[in-house]
């Protein structure tokens, strides 16, 4: 008589057999605030984060669009406010120190460790070795750890050091693609079980097509592996804060579009406002999503929302983009898809 098939067996086998295998679901347990509350919901599906540790984010966009006041600044900031110790490596060697600090980031070395680096088999180096260490200490002992790489359209492949050294830039004959999607491949398969993320910036070049997006550089291999995808676009933000306009650009009006997440539909949109004297404004593109979900309804030249005690709320739009009384606060919490408790306060929300 045969025996039994032993899936407990086999299971414990497999783990001894191929290295670095992993069994069993990853699912997300830390997450990390954009900045911006709309931003933030279309790529998790909640308002308070949208920045998942164990995961790959990868933020594209055009010059100017705001990508490393998101990544470098915004991120790492509230990253650091949930002890998240934060790996930022500077391709571009952009990154002053007191720009952070002006956008919140703490600089100690406690905090943050910055690396100058132009070369990716040095990154992928760099990261491959941390992880290695980070295994090695026991499990409760590991502190929860987000790398950031600013850029990726920066970093250089080898061959191109080598043919900048001989006088020769004929092109890398697609190395870098190559060797950016072994990086973000690698990456994403490493974290997967353990308390490390990793959130990338990159560059993006113009489509000849007119009716299609601009195109990500680096080739598609960082496309298909990074987990989360956000395309920003700059334009010019010419309103006050009340939503008039104005003749005087005050900021960045920028157009944030999730190309690709598991957490919620993709290819919706946001704008995320950026002035120049406060940095991102935390409640920009609520009004238009609420609007979207016929939470708001136009009543005249104003707007009306109906609280779940069946109270209405008529405001201007400006009411509304100001946050005046809060409104925009109590939508969210109301409209928070898995019922948490949401606290508000100075700094932002805080989930129980």
């Amino acid at each position: 008589m045969a025996k039994p098939f032993d899936l407990s067996k086999f299971r414990k086998g497999l783990t001894k057999s191929i290295e670095g295998l992993s069994i069993g679901f990853n699912d997300p347990t830390d997450w990390i605030s954009t900045g911006n509350f709309a931003l933030n919901y279309l790529i998790s599906s909640r308002f308070d984060v949208g920045i998942p540790l164990g995961k790959v984010t990868l933020i594209a966009g055009a010059p100017a669009a705001g990508k490393s006041l998101i990544a470098s600044g915004t991120v790492v900031k509230n990253a650091q406010e949930k002890d998240i110790f934060v790996i930022l490596i500077d391709s571009e060697n952009a990154l002053d120190e007191k720009w952070l600090q002006a956008l919140g980031v703490d600089t100690s070395e406690e905090k943050l460790l910055k690396l100058n680096m132009a070369m990716i088999n040095d990154v992928a180096k760099v990261i491959t070795d941390f992880v290695t260490q980070y295994k090695e200490v026991p499990l409760e002992e590991r502190p929860k750890v987000l790398f950031v790489i600013d850029s990726l359209g920066m970093l250089l492949a080898p061959t191109q050091v080598d043919q900048f050294n001989e006088g020769d830039l004929k092109g890398d004959m697609g190395i870098k693609a190559k060797q950016l999607k072994a990086l973000i491949t690698n990456c994403v398969n490493m974290f997967g079980d353990l308390n490390i993320g990793m959130v990338c910036t990159n560059h993006v070049y113009s489509s000849q097509d007119k009716y299609t997006d601009d195109i990500i550089s680096g080739g598609s291999g960082s496309l298909y592996a990074s987990s989360i995808i956000i395309s920003m676009i700059p334009y010019k933000l010419k309103e006050d804060e009340e939503g008039n306009k104005i003749t005087e650009v005050r900021g960045i009006r920028s157009k944030c579009k999730v190309v690709k997440t598991r957490y919620n539909k993709p290819f919706e949109a946001v704008e995320v406002f950026i002035p120049y004297d406060t940095g991102i404004d935390k409640y920009s593109g609520l009004f238009d999503i609420f609007e979207k979900q016929k939470l708001l309804v136009k009543d005249g030249n104003r707007y009306v929302y109906t609280d779940k005690n069946g109270i209405e709320h008529k405001h201007w739009r400006k009411d509304y983009l100001s946050n005046d009384e809060g409104i925009l606060d109590l939508i969210m919490q109301e409209f928070d898809k898995d019922a948490k408790v949401i606290i508000n306060t100075t700094d932002g929300f805080v989930v129980k």
